[in-house]
């Protein structure tokens, strides 16, 4: 049993299409709070659907943050989302953190370098190598600790590199003490089983196709840049390359499903190894709302 207090902030993470953001919901709904994104994707404009961003019903149950309030074609990172949440951290209201971006987590809960930011050039620059290249030019100790299927932080770790003259790892290890340390927070992270995650991971991307995407994508079209961070909205590639007469809508609905597959993967995998001291929640179960104690005391 998961002990909740309705002062202490709440972080809840996991994989993709997990039920992150219905637990979030729910525990608004049941003792009040703020839901605050920590999704890398949510915070980008212009993908609502693609990106899973709360509809116009969830809005209307339990107040929200973070979500949609960046500029697709800016440039975000987990400083940027740390500076971003810091407001709601001391705020009168508790927060409810979710989202599947670890890197957020792990900033706001273990702290976070200030590394300064990739100068236009050098962004430009690094575009346009390909994720090999990246990887072979990275330090060893960076390069044991960058998830290194996901070129968004490979090309960080590589651009911080280059700019500073000082590895990603060294700036690592010279972190300041964190904005909300564990120990301060109920921790959840919810444990999908791959098989059950995968089935609706193919249910979610049919749904977000009856709700709108395609067309989500046909209005964003004008706007296309592989270059933007929120142009890795799981889909959305996909659904540019259809609507520019490259796949089929079958076959990008496939190549979709399996992305998110795969950054699913990845995710587990992160969790597994760095969420050891975090609440555990199998998400298979049949009421995983039992699972939680609502207290009506503050916490100690």
């Amino acid at each position: 049993m998961i002990a909740i207090a309705p002062d202490k902030p709440v972080l809840i993470a996991g994989p993709t299409a997990s039920g992150k953001s219905a637990l979030a919901l729910h525990i608004a709904r049941m003792q009040g709070g703020i839901i605050v994104n920590a999704d890398a994707l949510q915070v980008f404009d212009g993908w609502r659907i693609l990106t899973a961003r709360p509809d116009d019903s969830d809005l209307r149950q339990a107040k929200h943050a973070l979500y949609g309030h960046v500029p697709f074609d800016a440039e975000y990172s987990a400083g940027h989302w740390l500076r971003d949440v810091t407001p709601y951290i001391h705020a009168d209201i508790r927060p409810i953190i979710v989202g599947g971006t670890g890197l957020n987590f792990n900033a706001l809960t273990k702290g976070l370098a200030e590394i300064p930011p990739t100068p236009d050039d050098l962004r430009t620059h690094a575009n346009s190598l390909p994720l090999t290249q990246l990887l072979a030019e990275l330090d060893p100790a960076t390069s044991a600790r960058v998830d290194t299927a996901n070129r968004m932080r490979v090309q960080r770790a590589w651009e911080v590199l280059r700019n500073t003259g000082r590895s990603r790892a060294d700036w690592q290890d010279a972190t300041p003490p964190p904005l909300l340390p564990l120990d301060q927070a109920t921790a959840i992270t919810l444990d999908a089983p791959k098989d059950w995650l995968n089935d609706r991971i193919a249910q979610r991307f049919d749904l977000m196709l009856e709700q709108g995407a395609l067309e989500e994508a046909r209005t964003m079209l004008r706007h296309w840049s592989p270059d933007h961070l929120s142009s890795m909205a799981i889909g959305a590639p996909e659904l540019i390359a259809h609507l520019k007469g490259e796949l089929t809508l079958d076959a990008a609905r496939e190549a979709a499903i399996i992305a998110s597959r795969q950054y699913a993967k990845r995710q587990r995998t992160w969790f597994r190894a760095r969420h050891k001291d975090w609440h555990h929640l199998p998400i298979a179960l049949a009421d995983i709302s039992a699972t939680l104690h609502f207290t009506d005391h503050p916490a100690d």
